[in-house]
């Protein structure tokens, strides 16, 4: 591979507050990859949560679930998932704590309850209540489960932290965290598919704007914060372009010398 490799988060970095792709960030990555670029997504979501987006974008490579499940031009190429007995044991302390938890593979995410308010306040942030939700407390048992989301305050985070070290914890709402494998991250899933790709590692450049960008953001080469990130995640990044809503997407590519 002789171009560039992009990597870009979605919510906040190529969806807008609206959660709308803007005119300029779809015609930057159009350019992109008519340049010889590759273009590739890096979130947090499942693969079903931004099917949308890749079919809108013209992607089909991208690293999912913080880097636990990745795919490039449709072929899988890394799959991590927590430990089933790990899944288990956290599911079993939430209940006692009455946290319900989503678990989450390639293909879908199911609630261990049927509902609550924690769930449906931090899955309407995203625009997703009602579209990709569903109820199946047994969904962990016998399948691969790449992240679970818990739902809790922060004032009851740190039970699971000292209790599950063992696993890896980020916080992406004031209800909700993510859980993942030890170690797993978006930076880990983007050096597994950069070696994968042949790029070198001055080659590789990221967007973000999220506290689960922040690894990533500090890791590759060539990092750049959204200008509507917080300032922790501004700081983790080389450089910091405008707001996603004021065609940040386009300005960070000019910024970085891709456009």
């Amino acid at each position: 591979m002789t171009g560039k490799l992009i990597f870009f988060d979605v919510d906040g970095t190529l969806l807008d507050h609206d959660k709308r792709i803007p005119a300029s960030a779809k015609q930057a990555v159009r350019e992109l990859q008519d340049a010889g670029h590759e273009v590739a997504i890096a979130t947090g979501r499942g693969p079903f949560m931004f099917r949308e987006i890749r079919e809108e974008l013209g992607i089909d490579s991208y690293i999912s679930y913080n880097g636990q499940f990745a795919v490039r031009r449709g072929e899988v190429i890394l799959r991590n998932p927590i430990r089933p007995d790990l899944v288990q044991k956290i599911t079993e302390r939430a209940l006692e704590l009455d946290h319900p938890i989503v678990y989450m593979n390639d293909e879908a995410m199911k609630a261990n309850i049927e509902r609550h308010d924690y769930i449906e306040e931090s899955m309407a942030s995203l625009e997703l209540v009602d579209k990709t939700m569903a109820w199946d407390k047994d969904y962990h048992i016998g399948r691969e489960i790449y992240q679970c989301l818990l739902f809790c305050t922060i004032g009851d985070e740190m039970k699971y932290r000292e209790e599950f070290p063992e696993l890896g914890f980020i916080r992406w709402h004031q209800f909700s965290m993510d859980v993942l494998p030890l170690g797993g991250s978006k930076a880990q899933g983007i050096e597994t598919y950069r070696k994968l790709a042949g790029v070198r590692p001055e080659d590789v450049y990221a967007f973000g704007d999220g506290l689960n960008d922040i690894e990533m953001l500090q890791t590759v080469h060539n990092s750049v914060a959204m200008g509507n990130a917080v300032e922790s995640v501004q700081k983790a990044a080389k450089h910091v372009t405008k707001d996603v809503a004021e065609d940040g997407i386009r300005h960070g590519l000019e910024l970085v010398g891709l456009l």
